[in-house]
């Protein structure tokens, strides 16, 4: 993920092999990760049971909150692609019954949004 995507905020995806050593403590017995993405401090995790959103809260980062949220409770989701100018694809994820989205967050053009709409899909659709 290059600097200038960082900071502005855009999410690069993250081996799956540093996302099990650094979040697999949060994992049940029967739960994997599938994918994963950081946006600069900030991490989120598609596992086979449920998404986490690691915020890393403060000046310092020592303070994290963990949230999880069920595929079940994902009322809909969205993608929007690049385009020719706009050089960054957006997700959006409602919950449950709320009007705005619940999540909303920007890939770089690292990132195959159609693998991320892919990942939802499978498991909201069940």
């Amino acid at each position: 993920m290059g600097i200038f995507s960082a900071l502005l905020g855009n999410a690069g995806a993250v081996t799956l092999e540093e996302l099990n050593k650094k979040y697999g403590q949060l994992l049940t017995e029967d739960e994997n990760i599938e994918l994963g993405f950081k946006l600069i401090r900030d991490t989120f995790i598609f596992t086979n049971k449920r998404l986490i959103f690691v915020n890393v809260q403060g000046l310092t980062g020592s303070k994290t909150e963990y949230k999880s949220i069920s595929y079940k409770s994902i009322s809909r989701f969205s993608i929007e692609t690049a385009g020719s100018f706009d050089l960054d694809a957006e997700l959006k994820i409602w919950v449950s019954s709320e009007m705005h989205p619940s999540i909303k967050t920007q890939f770089n053009k690292s990132v195959n949004v159609y693998d991320v709409q892919k990942v939802l899909a499978h498991h909201v659709l069940k």
